[in-house]
């Protein structure tokens, strides 16, 4: 990708923090008006990868170009980047109006602009007649918006959002990763968002770059993350995933035959894997059928089916998730969801249950057992 393409452009950026790797030789490219999730678990060295992004700290090797110019020398204040943090860091003692005022007045803005723009953005945000309201006098989600507005009143070039939802409830969470994402979409700006929640990278973004131990596993669309997993690792963050050994026992065009425990099971290979290779198996809940209920499908329409005994089952609502270990896969544990438990068979600890699924959704990644 050509660098005048890219708002954001990262070129083998490493940091340490005295003997520990935070970031190890990371390279990506962000194009202008997309939206960009860094995801991974704490410690992973997204949010040091971000705050070289804003300039708070400088990368010990490696570039960083914000629209095509390197901005190694350039202090955070002259990034024209857009700041939304994960403390919000709203001024108390403001009201709405003034904290969105403020970087316009730091800005130069010309005065009689401001209250106009002040404004458009509390509107955009949804924020009409809260205007003279001061934090404390607002819901966290409606703090939530005024840090938006305020973090995007100067109209910047980027847009960086440091876990800014972690602290509020489920259902608060999901209707504000709706609302990053329209205002994202709605003005075009290009957006960075650093996150250890699947379900938000997954919901907002255009592209999400996941990383673990300083180093990006896998950098790309929402829908090829989740389906084409690039490692055990990608596999095994997102998603419900049971992970299971075994050894490749035929490999050939379009597929493996992996051996675990007593039982050989199709696979979909990911990278080159020849016979005897020891693998690292990954099966995410959704594409497992139990298949003693009738609308799950018939045993036939299946690839590798098996039989379990169930573990837990843990009713969620919309769904009841299934905990079943499968004494041929040397007692590997599955995990399987019925999304209609109210009108389907009621499967209770220590019953036995059939389960099927197709070799496409059973990834095989060579181990890295020694």
């Amino acid at each position: 990708m050509a660098a005048q393409a890219c708002m954001v452009e990262i070129r083998d950026v490493s940091k340490a923090f005295g003997d520990v790797l935070a970031v190890d030789d990371a390279s990506l490219a962000l194009p202008k008006g997309e939206f960009l999730t860094i995801l991974g678990p704490s410690g992973c060295g997204k949010t040091t990868l971000l705050r070289m992004i804003a300039g708070f700290i400088r990368p010990n090797a490696g570039e960083i170009l914000i629209n095509g110019a390197a901005v190694d020398n350039v202090p955070p204040y002259r990034r024209s980047i857009g700041m939304v943090f994960q403390r919000l860091a709203l001024f108390p003692h403001m009201t709405a109006a003034q904290n969105v005022a403020y970087p316009l007045k730091m800005r130069g803005f010309d005065p009689v602009t401001i209250p106009d723009r002040v404004s458009e953005y509390l509107r955009l945000v949804r924020l009409d007649g809260f205007e003279k309201r001061r934090p404390q006098e607002l819901s966290g989600g409606q703090q939530q918006r005024v840090a938006i507005a305020r973090a995007l009143s100067f109209s910047p070039d980027l847009l960086l959002l440091d876990e800014p939802l972690s602290a509020l409830d489920k259902k608060l969470r999901e209707e504000m990763q709706l609302e990053f994402r329209r205002i994202q979409q709605e003005l075009g700006v290009t957006t960075i968002n650093v996150t250890h929640d699947q379900r938000e990278a997954l919901v907002m973004s255009d592209q999400i770059v996941v990383m673990s131990e300083g180093r990006i596993q896998q950098s790309d669309s929402p829908e090829a993350v989740y389906r084409a997993p690039s490692n055990r690792f990608v596999a095994n963050f997102i998603g419900l995933t049971a992970m299971f050994k075994g050894a490749v026992e035929v490999s050939g065009d379009g597929g493996i035959l992996v051996r675990v425990g007593d039982t050989a099971l199709k696979a979909r290979a990911q990278g080159e894997l020849g016979n005897g290779t020891a693998v690292d198996c990954a099966l995410r809940a959704e594409q497992v059928r139990i298949l003693d209920d009738p609308a799950n499908g018939d045993a036939t329409a299946f690839e590798n089916v098996v039989t379990g005994e169930v573990r837990q089952r843990i009713f969620e609502g919309d769904r009841m998730v299934y905990e079943i270990s499968v004494p041929a896969l040397a007692d590997a544990v599955l995990f399987a969801f019925d999304h209609d438990p109210l009108h389907h068979a009621e499967h209770r600890p220590q019953s036995q249950v059939k389960l099927g699924w197709n070799a496409r959704d059973f990834f095989a990644f060579p181990s890295d057992r020694t």
